[in-house]
C-alpha cells in the first residue's frame, strides 16, 4: 500500500480547488486544440517514425555519444561524460570556479533539476537563477514543487504570483498579468547581464554534427545561452539522434504534443561555441556540454524499459491523464511525473522512488494513445509494478487477498456464496449496498455497490444450456467473476441472444478468475497459476470461440496468458491456441449478425466452416440485428427491461469502456450493433470515452481519487438526457450504476448484452 506521506500529498492536492481547477481547464482546452493541430497530419506516421530513430538510438548510445563529442570538440566545445548525477554536478561547479562564477541564470533544464544542481552550487556559494517565468516564480517559493512538466506554475492564480512578486520586491503587486511579466522582464534582464555562466538543457542532441536544440515559448534560453561567457548544457544520452535530419518529426510532433501548437516560439541550434558578446571584443564563448548517463545506459540495456527512452518530454500523457488532472505533478515527489515520470525515476532514482508514483496508474491507457513516440505507458507501469512486488514483495492485504484467495478458486466461490447468505445487514434485501459500516465506509461514498447473487451464474448454467439441433457454432463463456457472482442476469442476457444466433454456449466450471487483479498488483506468480487454470478449463469445453462479456477478461486471455507463459514450453503454445479462439460478446455477435464474412454457416445450418479457424464467422441474416425494444420497467434497482412507451425511442448514451476501446479497439462495433435495434436512440454524451474511475481494485485503493473521477463521468451523463447507459464492461455497470444509485437517479446502466436480449425480433 502507498506510504502515509504519499496519501497525505494527495489529500492536500485534492483539497487544492486552485490546482485542480487549473489543470482541469488547461486539460479541456488541451484536448480540443491537440485535435486541431494534428489536423490533416498523418499522427501514426509520424509517432512510428519518432520511435523508429529513438529506439535505434539507444540502441547505440556509446557509438552516438562517441560520435556526438567528436563533432563538439571538433567545432571547440568540451564534452564531459557523467556517470552519475554527482560527477555531472562537481564538474559544473569545478568549470564554474575555475572562471570565478558567483551567480548563473539557468533555461528550464529537467536534467539539472534530476541532479539537484540548484542545492549543490547553493551550499557553495554559487546561486543560480531560474528564467524560466514559471520556474523563476516557483524558486520565489520555497517548498514549492512543479504541478506540471511543461507549465510547472500552472496551478498559481495570478494573485498568489503577485503576493510573491510583493514579498521579493517588498513593495505591493497588483495581480495584473501584463504588469507582473514586466516585473519579471525587468528583474530577469539584470540577471543575465550579470551572470557568469548559463545553464541550459536540450530538447535534442545531434551525434552527426555536435548540434543541440532547444525549444522554448520565452527568450530565456537564448538569453542564457548567448550572453555569459560560459555555456553549459546537461544533456541526457536520450537526447540523442544520430543525424540532423531526425530533428524533423520531433519538431513537428513537440510543440503539438507538448502545447497544441504547430511550433514553439524559439527553436535554437546551437553548433559549436557561438562569438562572444558583452562588449568584450573578439573571442568564442565557452561551450560545455554535459553528457548525463544516470541510468540511463541502464535502461537502454533493459530490453522491456528500453522503450522509455523514446520520450521526447512533451507531457502529453499527463495532459490526458484523468488521476495527473487530480492530483498534478506535486504528488509523483521527484523530477519526472504521471506514468512515464514513475518509470524514469526507477532508473534515474531507484525504484524504491517509484514504488508509490507508479500505484497511481489507474490503466485507463490514454496515455498511450496520444504519446508521440509510442511508448506504451501503462505496459511499462504494470512492468514496473512487477519489479516493485519482485523487490519488496506485495503489501499485508494484497497477500492475502491475492495468494490466499484469489489464487485458490474454490475457496474464493466459498467464501463468496457464504457472503452471499449472510450479507442481509447490510443489503436490507435490496440488489445494492449503500452503506458499508467502519473502516469499509469509504468504499461506498459516492456509489453503491452491488449485493452479491444469491445464485451465481455458475450454478444457473446447465438450465442455460439448452442443447440446439445443428447449432452454427460451439462456445464456452468465460463470465469473470464479476458476471458469475455480481451480475449473473448479464451472462444470462449473453445465452439468450447468442442462443437467438443459433450458437452453443457452455460454462466451463474449472474456470477462474482471469488474473487481472493479481496482474495489477503486480502478482505474476498468481496470474500465472491462474492463466494455467482457466487454459486447462476452456480447453475442456471444446469450443470453437472462447467468448466473454467483460473487456479486462478478453484482455488477460487474449494477450496476458500468452505473455505470462511465453517461453514454458508446456503452456506457452496453448496460451497462444486459446488466445486466438478468444472474442468478446458484442464482437461476435456483431460477426454473427452482419459485420463480415467467415467460416459459419447460418443459423439452423450445418454448421460446417467454409473458411479456416480464426478467419471471421459467416453473416447470415443481414441485418437480424434490426429489432424492436419493447418491454417494462426502468428503475436501475432491480435493472428492468427496456421501455418503449408508445413509438417513442427509449434513448441510450455509450460508455466507452477503457479495455474496449483502447485495448481491443471495439467501440464502433457496439455502436454500430446498437444502432442497428428499432426503438433504440442513441446519443453521445460529451466525453464518452473518459474513464469511469473504476480501474478494479483501483477504486478500493484509492477511493479518494475514483470518486471524482466517477462524479465526472456522471455528470455528463445525465447531461445527456439519456434514459439507458449501455457498456460493455461488468466493472463500468458496477460503477456507474453505484454512482448514480447514490445520486438517485432512474437511469438504467445496462450491459450491451441485457439490451440486446430485452430486443425481439421485428
Amino acid at each position: 500500500m502507498a506510504g502515509k506521506e504519499f496519501k497525505q500529498r494527495i489529500r492536500r492536492a485534492l483539497d487544492n480547488a486552485s490546482l485542480r481547477g487549473a489543470l482541469e481547464r488547461f486539460a479541456d482546452a488541451y484536448i480540443v486544440s491537440r485535435e486541431q493541430v494534428y489536423a490533416g497530419r498523418d499522427f501514426e506516421s509520424l509517432r512510428q517514425r519518432i520511435a523508429a530513430i529513438k529506439a535505434d538510438a539507444a540502441s547505440r548510445y556509446e557509438e552516438l555519444a562517441e560520435q556526438f563529442t567528436r563533432a563538439v570538440e571538433a567545432r571547440g566545445g568540451k564534452v564531459f561524460r557523467a556517470k552519475d548525477a554527482a560527477a555531472a554536478r562537481e564538474y559544473i561547479y569545478q568549470v564554474a570556479r575555475e572562471h570565478g562564477v558567483t551567480d548563473i541564470v539557468k533555461s528550464k533544464s529537467f536534467a539539472s533539476e534530476e541532479i539537484h544542481l540548484n542545492a549543490y552550487l547553493q551550499e557553495r556559494g554559487i546561486t543560480p537563477h531560474e528564467t524560466d517565468l514559471a520556474e523563476w516564480i516557483l524558486q520565489l517559493m520555497p517548498g514549492e514543487r512543479p504541478s506540471h512538466m511543461v507549465m510547472p506554475a500552472i496551478h498559481l492564480p495570478k494573485e498568489e504570483v503577485a503576493r510573491v512578486f510583493s514579498r521579493y520586491l517588498n513593495e505591493p503587486v497588483e495581480p495584473d498579468i501584463k504588469n507582473m511579466v514586466r516585473i519579471a522582464r525587468r528583474e530577469l534582464r539584470k540577471k543575465f547581464l550579470t551572470a557568469g555562466m548559463g545553464i541550459s538543457g536540450a530538447n535534442i542532441a545531434v551525434a552527426e554534427t555536435g548540434t543541440i536544440v532547444i525549444c522554448t515559448n520565452e527568450g530565456n534560453a537564448r538569453l542564457a545561452t548567448t550572453v555569459p561567457p560560459v555555456h553549459v548544457a546537461i544533456v541526457g544520452y536520450e537526447k540523442l539522434v544520430p543525424g540532423i535530419k531526425d530533428i524533423v518529426p520531433i519538431l513537428e510532433a513537440l510543440p503539438r504534443s507538448g502545447t497544441a501548437q504547430p511550433i514553439t516560439s524559439y527553436v535554437t541550434m546551437i553548433t559549436g561555441p557561438v562569438p562572444a558578446w558583452k562588449g568584450e571584443g573578439e573571442g568564442i564563448k565557452e561551450l560545455h556540454v554535459v553528457l548525463l548517463d544516470n541510468g540511463r545506459t541502464r535502461m537502454a540495456a533493459d530490453p522491456v524499459f528500453k522503450e522509455a527512452l523514446q520520450c521526447i518530454r512533451c507531457a502529453s500523457c499527463t495532459n490526458v491523464c484523468p488521476v495527473f488532472q487530480l492530483v498534478s505533478g506535486q504528488v509523483y515527489g521527484y523530477i519526472y511525473s504521471g506514468g512515464i515520470g514513475s518509470i524514469l525515476t526507477a532508473f534515474f532514482n531507484s525504484l524504491e522512488d517509484a514504488a508509490d508514483p507508479q500505484s497511481l496508474c489507474i490503466g485507463c491507457r490514454r496515455c498511450a494513445e496520444v504519446c508521440p513516440a509510442q511508448i506504451n505507458i501503462p505496459e511499462l507501469v504494470l512492468k514496473l509494478r512487477e519489479r516493485v512486488v519482485r523487490k519488496q514483495g506485495l503489501s499485508r492485504g494484497y497477500r492475502l487477498a491475492l495468494h490466499g484467495v484469489v489464487a485458490r478458486p474454490k475457496l474464493m466461490h466459498t467464501l463468496l456464496r457464504a457472503a452471499a447468505r449472510l450479507q442481509g445487514p447490510v443489503t436490507h434485501g435490496r440488489p445494492l449496498i449503500r452503506h458499508l459500516p467502519l473502516f469499509f465506509s469509504s468504499l461506498t461514498e459516492g456509489r453503491s455497490l452491488p449485493a452479491i447473487a444469491g445464485r451465481p451464474l455458475r450454478d444457473r448454467a446447465k438450465d442455460l444450456e439448452r442443447p440446439l439441433s445443428k447449432p452454427r457454432l460451439r462456445a464456452a463463456f468465460y463470465s469473470g467473476c464479476v458476471i458469475d457472482f455480481a451480475y449473473p442476469e448479464i451472462g444470462e442476457a449473453v445465452y439468450k441472444v447468442l442462443g437467438r444466433e443459433g450458437v452453443q454456449v457452455v460454462f466451463p466450471q474449472e474456470q477462474a478468475c482471469c488474473g487481472a487483479p493479481a496482474t495489477y498488483a503486480g502478482d505474476r506468480e498468481t496470474a500465472v497459476k491462474l492463466a494455467k487454470q482457466n487454459i486447462a478449463a476452456l480447453e475442456g469445453a471444446r469450443a470453437e470461440v472462447v467468448v466473454t462479456a467483460c473487456p479486462t477478461c478478453a484482455v488477460a486471455l487474449k494477450k496476458d496468458f500468452p505473455e505470462l507463459l511465453a517461453g514454458d514450453p508446456a503452456w506457452e503454445g496453448r496460451a497462444q491456441a486459446l488466445a486466438a479462439k478468444v472474442k468478446d460478446f458484442t464482437e461476435l455477435v456483431h460477426e454473427l449478425t452482419g459485420g463480415r464474412q467467415g467460416p459459419f454457416g447460418p443459423p439452423g445450418g450445418n454448421g460446417e466452416k467454409k473458411q479456416g479457424a480464426g478467419e471471421g464467422l459467416e453473416t447470415g441474416r443481414q441485418g437480424s440485428l434490426d429489432r424492436q425494444c419493447t418491454t417494462s420497467g426502468r428503475r436501475a434497482e432491480p435493472p428492468g427491461e427496456l421501455t418503449q412507451a408508445g413509438n417513442q425511442a427509449v434513448k441510450v448514451t455509450y460508455h466507452d469502456s477503457c479495455h474496449f476501446k483502447r485495448h481491443l479497439g471495439l467501440d464502433q462495433v457496439a455502436r454500430r450493433v446498437l444502432q442497428g435495434q428499432t426503438g433504440l436512440e442513441l446519443v453521445e454524451m460529451k466525453e464518452s470515452d473518459r474513464c469511469c474511475g473504476f480501474g478494479g481494485s483501483y477504486s478500493i485503493k484509492y477511493p479518494e481519487i475514483s470518486r471524482p473521477i466517477l462524479e465526472r463521468k456522471l455528470k455528463n451523463i445525465v447531461a445527456s438526457g439519456a434514459e439507458v447507459v449501455a457498456v460493455d464492461c461488468p466493472g463500468c455497470v458496477l460503477q456507474l450504476r453505484g454512482g448514480l444509485d447514490q445520486l438517485g437517479s432512474a437511469m438504467q446502466v445496462k450491459h450491451t448484452a441485457e439490451i440486446l436480449a430485452d430486443c425481439e425480433d421485428e
